[in-house]
Protein backbone atom coordinates (compact mmCIF):
# COMPACT_ATOMS: atom_id res chain seq x y z
CA UNK A 1 0.00 0.00 0.00
CA UNK A 2 1.83 2.91 -0.97
CA UNK A 3 1.29 5.59 2.27
CA UNK A 4 1.28 9.59 1.70
CA UNK A 5 3.16 11.14 4.70
CA UNK A 6 1.36 15.03 3.94
CA UNK A 7 -2.08 14.16 3.40
CA UNK A 8 -4.61 17.61 2.70
CA UNK A 9 -8.15 17.89 4.32
CA UNK A 10 -11.21 18.52 1.83
CA UNK A 11 -12.00 22.20 2.77
CA UNK A 12 -16.04 21.23 2.12
CA UNK A 13 -16.01 17.39 3.96
CA UNK A 14 -16.55 17.43 7.56
CA UNK A 15 -14.36 14.65 8.41
CA UNK A 16 -10.93 14.61 8.43
CA UNK A 17 -9.17 13.24 5.15
CA UNK A 18 -7.91 9.24 5.38
CA UNK A 19 -4.50 8.84 5.17
CA UNK A 20 -3.90 7.90 1.70
CA UNK A 21 -6.33 10.46 0.56
CA UNK A 22 -5.34 14.01 -0.70
CA UNK A 23 -8.47 15.98 -1.84
CA UNK A 24 -7.42 18.89 -2.47
CA UNK A 25 -4.49 18.37 -4.90
CA UNK A 26 -1.56 16.19 -5.89
CA UNK A 27 -0.68 12.10 -5.59
CA UNK A 28 -3.28 11.02 -7.88
CA UNK A 29 -5.38 9.83 -4.92
CA UNK A 30 -8.96 9.36 -4.73
CA UNK A 31 -11.06 12.66 -3.96
CA UNK A 32 -13.84 10.44 -2.00
CA UNK A 33 -13.51 11.20 1.74
CA UNK A 34 -15.94 9.84 4.11
CA UNK A 35 -18.40 12.00 6.22
CA UNK A 36 -18.56 10.50 9.85
CA UNK A 37 -20.88 8.34 10.73
CA UNK A 38 -22.57 9.65 13.67
CA UNK A 39 -25.70 8.85 15.63
CA UNK A 40 -29.41 10.15 15.05
CA UNK A 41 -29.72 10.77 19.03
CA UNK A 42 -27.07 11.45 21.78
CA UNK A 43 -27.68 10.04 25.05
CA UNK A 44 -29.23 12.30 27.25
CA UNK A 45 -27.51 10.64 30.45
CA UNK A 46 -23.70 9.88 29.93
CA UNK A 47 -23.84 6.60 27.76
CA UNK A 48 -22.63 3.95 30.70
CA UNK A 49 -25.77 3.06 30.46
CA UNK A 50 -23.64 -0.35 29.30
CA UNK A 51 -23.92 -1.60 33.11
CA UNK A 52 -21.56 -4.81 34.78
CA UNK A 53 -19.58 -5.38 31.61
CA UNK A 54 -16.64 -6.90 32.84
CA UNK A 55 -13.03 -4.84 32.34
CA UNK A 56 -10.58 -6.33 29.95
CA UNK A 57 -7.77 -7.21 32.35
CA UNK A 58 -5.39 -9.58 29.92
CA UNK A 59 -2.82 -8.07 28.07
CA UNK A 60 -4.20 -4.74 29.64
CA UNK A 61 -2.95 -1.09 29.65
CA UNK A 62 -6.14 0.16 32.14
CA UNK A 63 -5.03 2.27 34.76
CA UNK A 64 -7.11 2.31 37.73
CA UNK A 65 -8.49 5.70 37.19
CA UNK A 66 -12.31 6.32 37.36
CA UNK A 67 -14.58 4.35 34.45
CA UNK A 68 -15.66 7.19 32.47
CA UNK A 69 -17.50 5.36 29.44
CA UNK A 70 -17.30 1.14 28.31
CA UNK A 71 -19.31 -0.75 25.99
CA UNK A 72 -19.18 -4.13 25.17
CA UNK A 73 -21.41 -3.29 21.70
CA UNK A 74 -24.69 -5.19 22.16
CA UNK A 75 -27.73 -3.78 20.24
CA UNK A 76 -29.41 -1.11 22.06
CA UNK A 77 -27.23 -0.70 24.71
CA UNK A 78 -25.27 2.02 23.09
CA UNK A 79 -25.56 4.98 20.87
CA UNK A 80 -23.09 4.39 18.02
CA UNK A 81 -23.75 6.07 14.86
CA UNK A 82 -24.38 3.20 12.28
CA UNK A 83 -25.03 3.14 8.45
CA UNK A 84 -24.58 1.79 4.96
CA UNK A 85 -23.68 2.83 1.74
CA UNK A 86 -22.15 1.71 -1.23
CA UNK A 87 -18.67 2.35 0.15
CA UNK A 88 -18.85 1.69 3.87
CA UNK A 89 -21.09 -0.34 6.38
CA UNK A 90 -21.06 0.40 10.48
CA UNK A 91 -23.76 -1.74 11.89
CA UNK A 92 -23.79 -4.23 15.33
CA UNK A 93 -22.67 -7.51 14.19
CA UNK A 94 -22.55 -10.89 16.98
CA UNK A 95 -22.24 -8.51 20.01
CA UNK A 96 -19.40 -6.20 18.29
CA UNK A 97 -19.46 -3.12 16.11
CA UNK A 98 -18.47 -3.82 12.64
CA UNK A 99 -16.71 -1.65 9.80
CA UNK A 100 -16.27 -2.78 6.61
CA UNK A 101 -15.29 -0.73 3.86
CA UNK A 102 -15.65 -1.86 -0.29
CA UNK A 103 -14.08 1.47 -1.55
CA UNK A 104 -10.23 1.91 -1.79
CA UNK A 105 -8.53 4.60 0.23
CA UNK A 106 -11.16 5.38 2.46
CA UNK A 107 -11.70 6.46 5.97
CA UNK A 108 -14.73 5.99 7.99
CA UNK A 109 -15.14 6.71 11.31
CA UNK A 110 -18.17 6.47 14.43
CA UNK A 111 -18.65 7.88 17.54
CA UNK A 112 -21.14 7.49 20.60
CA UNK A 113 -21.82 11.07 21.80
CA UNK A 114 -20.36 14.54 21.47
CA UNK A 115 -18.73 14.80 25.00
CA UNK A 116 -15.58 16.16 25.76
CA UNK A 117 -12.99 14.09 27.37
CA UNK A 118 -9.65 15.48 28.73
CA UNK A 119 -7.13 13.41 29.94
CA UNK A 120 -8.31 10.39 29.25
CA UNK A 121 -6.89 5.99 28.47
CA UNK A 122 -8.52 4.12 25.89
CA UNK A 123 -8.88 0.36 25.35
CA UNK A 124 -10.68 -1.63 22.37
CA UNK A 125 -9.95 -4.73 21.16
CA UNK A 126 -10.35 -5.11 17.01
CA UNK A 127 -10.85 -7.90 15.57
CA UNK A 128 -8.91 -8.31 12.61
CA UNK A 129 -10.84 -9.19 9.12
CA UNK A 130 -9.02 -7.39 6.92
CA UNK A 131 -8.05 -9.03 4.05
CA UNK A 132 -5.30 -6.50 3.18
CA UNK A 133 -3.05 -6.10 5.85
CA UNK A 134 -2.43 -2.69 5.12
CA UNK A 135 -5.42 -1.31 5.62
CA UNK A 136 -5.98 0.25 9.43
CA UNK A 137 -7.98 0.50 12.12
CA UNK A 138 -8.03 2.36 15.78
CA UNK A 139 -9.07 5.42 17.56
CA UNK A 140 -9.06 9.21 17.59
CA UNK A 141 -9.32 11.49 20.72
CA UNK A 142 -9.54 14.92 21.66
CA UNK A 143 -11.55 15.32 18.66
CA UNK A 144 -12.87 19.17 18.22
CA UNK A 145 -16.74 18.65 17.32
CA UNK A 146 -16.63 22.58 15.11
CA UNK A 147 -13.67 21.28 12.27
CA UNK A 148 -13.33 17.30 13.14
CA UNK A 149 -9.55 17.94 13.89
CA UNK A 150 -8.12 15.35 16.13
CA UNK A 151 -5.47 12.80 17.16
CA UNK A 152 -5.92 9.49 15.17
CA UNK A 153 -3.88 6.48 16.33
CA UNK A 154 -3.68 3.83 13.70
CA UNK A 155 -2.41 0.39 13.29
CA UNK A 156 -2.15 -2.42 10.47
CA UNK A 157 -1.69 -6.09 10.63
CA UNK A 158 1.47 -5.69 8.67
CA UNK A 159 2.68 -4.53 11.80
CA UNK A 160 2.64 -0.52 11.18
CA UNK A 161 1.58 2.14 13.09
CA UNK A 162 1.08 6.17 12.86
CA UNK A 163 0.20 8.90 15.59
CA UNK A 164 -1.18 11.60 13.58
CA UNK A 165 -2.61 15.37 14.34
CA UNK A 166 -5.04 16.01 11.78
CA UNK A 167 -6.54 19.92 11.38
CA UNK A 168 -8.90 21.32 9.14
CA UNK A 169 -7.63 22.34 5.81
CA UNK A 170 -4.13 21.81 7.07
CA UNK A 171 -1.37 18.66 6.14
CA UNK A 172 -1.81 15.68 8.34
CA UNK A 173 1.09 15.78 11.30
CA UNK A 174 2.48 13.03 11.70
CA UNK A 175 3.93 13.48 15.21
CA UNK A 176 5.50 9.14 14.63
CA UNK A 177 9.20 10.42 13.19
CA UNK A 178 6.89 11.66 9.87
CA UNK A 179 5.19 9.30 8.64
CA UNK A 180 4.44 5.57 9.22
CA UNK A 181 6.48 3.67 11.14
CA UNK A 182 6.73 -0.50 11.48
CA UNK A 183 7.11 -2.40 15.18
CA UNK A 184 8.20 -6.23 15.92
CA UNK A 185 5.97 -5.31 18.90
CA UNK A 186 2.83 -5.63 16.62
CA UNK A 187 1.85 -9.39 15.64
CA UNK A 188 1.08 -9.90 12.11
CA UNK A 189 -2.13 -10.36 10.93
CA UNK A 190 -3.19 -11.79 14.45
CA UNK A 191 -6.91 -12.35 15.00
CA UNK A 192 -7.03 -9.58 16.97
CA UNK A 193 -4.89 -6.49 18.71
CA UNK A 194 -5.66 -4.56 22.22
CA UNK A 195 -4.82 -0.95 21.07
CA UNK A 196 -4.43 0.72 24.16
CA UNK A 197 -3.97 4.97 23.51
CA UNK A 198 -3.44 7.79 26.38
CA UNK A 199 -4.31 11.34 25.21
CA UNK A 200 -3.62 13.69 27.72
CA UNK A 201 -1.51 15.29 30.13
CA UNK A 202 0.51 16.20 26.67
CA UNK A 203 1.44 13.13 25.88
CA UNK A 204 0.15 10.77 23.08
CA UNK A 205 1.15 7.20 23.76
CA UNK A 206 0.39 4.23 21.65
CA UNK A 207 0.14 0.38 22.94
CA UNK A 208 -0.48 -2.56 21.50
CA UNK A 209 -1.60 -5.85 23.09
CA UNK A 210 -0.38 -4.61 26.89
CA UNK A 211 3.04 -3.26 25.27
CA UNK A 212 3.98 0.44 24.54
CA UNK A 213 4.53 1.32 20.71
CA UNK A 214 5.03 4.80 20.94
CA UNK A 215 4.37 8.16 22.35
CA UNK A 216 4.89 11.50 21.53
CA UNK A 217 4.32 15.31 22.83
CA UNK A 218 1.52 17.35 21.72
CA UNK A 219 -0.43 20.01 23.54
CA UNK A 220 -2.63 21.66 20.22
CA UNK A 221 -5.65 19.82 21.17
CA UNK A 222 -5.81 19.46 25.27
CA UNK A 223 -9.51 17.71 25.40
CA UNK A 224 -12.35 16.99 22.78
CA UNK A 225 -14.40 13.60 21.66
CA UNK A 226 -13.20 10.21 20.62
CA UNK A 227 -14.17 7.60 18.17
CA UNK A 228 -13.22 4.03 16.37
CA UNK A 229 -12.45 4.30 13.29
CA UNK A 230 -11.40 2.03 9.58
CA UNK A 231 -9.05 2.58 6.58
CA UNK A 232 -8.75 0.60 3.68
CA UNK A 233 -5.66 1.06 1.42
CA UNK A 234 -5.54 0.40 -2.22
CA UNK A 235 -7.12 -3.33 -1.85
CA UNK A 236 -11.03 -3.11 -2.97
CA UNK A 237 -13.31 -4.45 0.14
CA UNK A 238 -9.86 -5.50 1.90
CA UNK A 239 -10.77 -3.99 5.39
CA UNK A 240 -13.02 -5.40 7.82
CA UNK A 241 -12.66 -4.74 11.72
CA UNK A 242 -15.03 -5.59 14.45
CA UNK A 243 -14.35 -3.04 17.71
CA UNK A 244 -15.43 -4.88 20.79
CA UNK A 245 -15.30 -4.41 24.78
CA UNK A 246 -14.54 -0.49 24.83
CA UNK A 247 -13.48 1.44 28.37
CA UNK A 248 -12.37 5.10 29.19
CA UNK A 249 -10.95 5.45 32.10
CA UNK A 250 -9.45 8.88 33.85
CA UNK A 251 -5.85 9.55 33.74
CA UNK A 252 -4.45 10.86 37.15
Amino acid sequence: MKRANNLLLAITCLAFAALACNAVGGGGAPTAVTDPIIPTSVPVEEPTAVVDLPVPTEESQSNSGEILFKDDFVPGRGEWGTGSDSDRTVEYVDDTLNIRIAATNYFVWTMPNDETYTNIHMEVTAINRNTDPHAAFGITCNQQFIDESRYYFAVTPAGEYAIVLAALAQEDNFLTNGGWETSDLIAKNAESYRIGVDCGNGKLTLYVDGQQIASVDDTTYPSGGFALFALSGEQANGADVSFDDFIITQLP
